[in-house]
C-alpha cells in the first residue's frame, strides 16, 4: 500500500516505482489519500510516501526499487 497526498512530486516518484515493481511481478497495490483521514494525516504527513508491505511499514520518502522488489519477492 502506498500513502499518499495530491501533489507529492515524491508521491508521484514512489507510485512509479511501486507500479513498475507490482507490474514485473504480477501483484496489485494500493493507494490511500491521508488528506482523507485526520489520523493518517496526523501521522505521516511528514514521512509521505509511505509504503506498507504486508500491513508493514517498509519505506517513506523515497522508495527503494531494490528494496521493494526483495521485499515483495520475499527475499531477505
Amino acid at each position: 500500500m502506498l500513502l499518499s497526498r495530491p501533489g507529492c512530486h515524491l508521491c508521484d516518484e514512489a507510485r512509479a516505482v511501486i507500479a513498475r515493481v507490482t507490474g514485473e511481478l504480477g501483484l496489485d497495490w494500493t493507494e490511500r489519500d491521508i488528506t482523507a483521514s485526520p489520523e493518517d494525516l496526523a501521522r505521516y504527513s511528514e514521512m509521505i510516501p509511505v509504503t506498507f508491505v504486508d500491513g508493514v511499514q517498509h519505506d517513506f520518502w523515497r522508495v527503494s526499487e531494490d528494496r521493494l522488489r526483495a521485499a515483495l519477492s520475499g527475499c531477505p
